[in-house]
């Protein structure tokens, strides 16, 4: 009972320490429906051989971790359930703009210019 206990915690501290870090201006309704292009942006970027390859075994890594269905916290949670992908999107969005560049991402991405600017801020980017 305890280690379930302990578990809790760790998860739930987990879910903070990543709710944190998101962009201030960042609302959930508002990544959520980038999801279906985000998920396009990681494969064509995981796809790029000219990234270097810890850059791309991120970038699989994350997209194993969209489409798993084991999440931090399950999707069946309203609202918070998808709220861990979007954190855990923006974190590894910076990550591989900071190795690759921001041209790279904005190339690959397959959705609209609206879409586009939320995936900068994401990224921790100037939208325009």
């Amino acid at each position: 009972m305890a280690a379930a206990g302990g578990l809790l915690l760790v998860w739930g501290g987990l879910l903070l320490v990543l709710w944190r870090t998101r962009p201030p201006d960042l609302t959930v309704h508002e990544a959520l429906r980038l999801l279906p292009d985000l998920v396009r942006l990681v494969r064509r970027l995981a796809a790029d051989r000219s990234l270097p390859r810890r850059v791309r075994w991120r970038l699989w890594a994350l997209l194993a971790y969209l489409l798993s269905p084991v999440d931090l916290v399950p999707d069946v949670v309203p609202v918070l359930g998808y709220a861990d992908d979007v954190v855990v999107v923006a974190l590894a969005l910076r990550s591989v703009v900071r190795s690759a560049g921001a041209d790279r991402l904005r190339r690959a991405w397959p959705g609209s210019p609206a879409g586009l600017a939320v995936v900068l801020r994401l990224a921790g980017l100037p939208a325009g």
